[in-house]
């Protein structure tokens, strides 16, 4: 089985997809990571982010086992997969990553902003997880925080906001809702609550087939 997530930054889509991953014995992919992690890559070597050639090296090399590395969350690396993630040749290297990822079993959770109608159209089950602008600006806030990084709410809310009319307007996989995804809002809900609603969305449809 394969289970698509998506949605904007910071609704919860990426705590969720692993709770899911979990509870089902899947494998889990936070699709942000991979690109973050090519920008790393390159700017840990100290290489200029905007070199198509070398962009497209590092996703050939990607290693799983570092997209645990706490730096890949930071606002400079994720500034740098920006950059990265422009590259056509960099997206169709890490589309068959994802691809490859989603088809091997026993299964597989996937979140990011494109997956259910971009990476697996055909995906068993499909959630679009949404909340609430200025509560996902506090919960980024808040984990800037933890990290140890300074943290101004209402710019981070800006970028939020920027960001959302970039990726829906972007001519390459703009974020959408696929046309047979469920949409979860869980602007007032905690990942509990959140988790327990996914749950019902996936057995919901199991049950149909």
């Amino acid at each position: 089985m394969i289970i698509a997530i998506d949605g904007p930054a910071a609704s919860g889509k990426g705590t969720l997809g692993k709770r899911l991953a979990h509870h089902y014995g899947f494998r889990h992919l936070d699709t942000g990571v991979i690109y973050r992690a090519v920008a790393w890559a390159l700017m840990a070597a100290g290489e200029d982010l905007h070199n198509e050639a070398l962009a497209v090296a590092a996703a050939l090399e990607l290693d799983p086992e570092k997209f645990g590395n706490p730096v890949l969350k930071t606002q400079k690396v994720g500034d740098g997969a920006s950059v990265v993630s422009a590259f056509p040749r960099v997206r169709e290297v890490l589309v068959n990553f994802q691809r490859q990822f989603a088809a091997d079993p026993p299964g597989a959770v996937l979140d990011g902003r494109d997956i259910g109608t971009v990476i697996c159209p055909d995906a068993d089950v499909k959630i679009f997880v949404v909340a609430d602008p200025r509560v996902r600006a506090h919960r980024r806030t808040l984990e800037a925080r933890a990290r140890g990084e300074e943290a101004d709410e209402e710019a981070v809310l800006a970028d939020i906001i920027k960001r959302d009319e970039r990726d829906q307007n972007r001519a390459i996989a703009p974020l959408r809702a696929a046309a047979d995804a469920h949409t979860l809002d869980n602007s007032n809900l905690d990942i509990e609550a959140g988790v327990r609603a996914a749950i019902a969305i996936v057995e919901a449809v199991r049950a149909r087939r």
